[in-house]
């Protein structure tokens, strides 16, 4: 078995899907035909990587970076990661500690002064970060905004 980190592509589809789905179960399914939408904007985006980690073409894992410009630091960017999700039979197996520090490699290319990211309130979440070279240095606060409503004038 072999195992890619890269960047992801629309027919990756699929399987990110399936692996968000399995990252927040209690979300409705977000239709096929959105995903594609959506997929053709982040595509587009500067400094916007979706890596995946692909086993013999299947996708196992998933890490979304971003970098974005910044006017401290001399004017070096920061990257932020989202949605980090190895799927469950995968865990354990050093399957997010390759997609994390492929997030590094991206970062430190880009002249990032920081890799930023939040992690779930989980001890076993945040044992992995820790493991993989992050520390907990700030406090994070989120604010969660309501879906607008298709029915909204």
């Amino acid at each position: 078995m072999t195992m890619t980190i890269r960047p992801a592509t629309a027919r990756d589809l699929p399987g990110l899907l399936a692996l968000y789905a399995e990252f927040h179960p209690d979300d409705v399914p977000l239709p096929v035909e959105d995903a594609y939408l959506i997929w053709a904007d982040i595509a587009t985006q500067r400094g916007r990587t979706v890596l995946v980690a692909d086993l013999d073409g299947d996708v196992v894992g998933t890490a979304d970076c971003a970098v974005l410009p910044n006017l401290t630091r001399g004017g070096r960017p920061i990257m932020f990661v989202e949605n980090v999700v190895v799927a469950a039979t995968r865990r354990r197996q050093g399957t997010g500690r390759r997609l994390l520090a492929a997030a590094g490699t991206l970062a430190a290319d880009a002249g990032c002064y920081k890799l930023q990211l939040l992690a779930a309130d989980s001890a076993e979440a945040h044992e992995f970060y820790r493991a993989c070279g992050f520390e907990s240095r700030a406090q994070g606060f989120r604010r969660y905004l309501r879906p607008v409503s298709s029915t909204t004038p």
